[in-house]
Formats: C-alpha cells, structure tokens, sequence
C-alpha cells in the first residue's frame, strides 16, 4: 500500500493562530488540493491527522470541524481524487490524552485501520510536534515550509527530517 499522512492545518489549508473556527476561515491552498487529487489517482491513500484542540476550547464543535473535512473531500473530488481515513484529536494540550500530536495515537489509528506498518510511511507535517510523532511510530518526518513550517525550520529537526517547500513538492518527489 502507497500511503502518505498529512497533518491538516499548514500543509492542505491555511494555518491561523487564532484557530480555523468555521468553514469560512478554512481557507485550502490550492497547490496542496492539486496534489492530494495528482498522488490520489497515481495509486496513493492520503490519511490526514489533525490536531483540533479548539473543540476543546469551545471555539468550534464536531459538526463545524466535520463541515471542513467534507468540504476537502469535496474539492480533491472535483480533480479526481480522494482523501482516505481523516482523523483528529479534540483535546486540548493538558487533557494527557495519547492522541494528540507529537504522541502517535492517530498515527497508530491510521495504521490500524489500514492494517499496515507505518514503519517508513512519510508523515507531512509543519510543527514539531508532527515531527515527533513521525518519529514515534518510525515513520519518516517531512517538514513542509508552508504554515508554521519556516518557524519550525529555524529550529534544531529531527535527524532525517526531508524539507520541501510546500504538499505540491512531495507530490512531485512522490511521483517521479
């Protein structure tokens, strides 16, 4: 199986610190939903795991995160493509849950729910914290430089972390 895992915010949409907090402020970036659609009908399953700790914090409830997922799906779609398994952590940073990026709960989820190895599976991210959990279920961190990307550049990564400038780079060192 050709699996690729995304983190959400600031690899397919727009990162806001002030949190995505309704369909509106979803705001994809157009390259990142090209090449989702382009790996998609090139044979590859796209998992996204996303942290969402403004459920948590009352800024947005399941029906609103469930209207942006929706709306994703829709617009890989609408270029031929799909996005398979999308999973997300409601908590906030204190509630010790495993789920939450950089533990690797939803890494382990999607790896169940496709009953595979995630050993060597690229997960996307733009954090340190995506880094991390890449790293805790021995999958290959990949740094994008979109959202907080730059910030998380100027920091010490982990040893082997690939850097590319945004999802539309991936796609095409995926795909050649």
């Amino acid at each position: 199986m050709k699996l690729l895992i995304l983190d959400r915010d600031g690899v397919i949409n727009e990162d806001s610190d002030a949190y995505i907090k309704a369909l509106d402020e979803w705001i994809p970036i157009p390259s990142s939903i090209a090449a989702i659609a382009r790996l998609s009908q090139a044979g590859w399953t796209v998992a996204v795991a996303t942290n969402q700790s403004g459920i948590a914090r009352g800024y947005y409830d399941l029906a609103t995160l469930e209207s942006m997922h929706a709306r994703l799906r829709q617009l890989v779609a609408e270029q031929g493509g799909e996005i398979g398994l999308i999973v997300h952590c409601p908590h906030g940073p204190d509630d010790g849950c495993e789920c939450r990026k950089p533990k690797a709960g939803m890494l382990e989820q999607i790896a169940a729910h496709y009953a595979t190895d995630l050993k060597g599976i690229w997960f996307v991210g733009d954090s340190s914290g995506d880094l991390q959990a890449a790293l805790a279920v021995d999958c290959q961190p990949v740094l994008v430089k979109t959202g907080k990307g730059e910030r998380t550049l100027a920091k010490p990564l982990p040893p082997g972390t690939l850097v590319f400038d945004d999802l539309a780079a991936v796609a095409d060192r995926l795909l050649s």
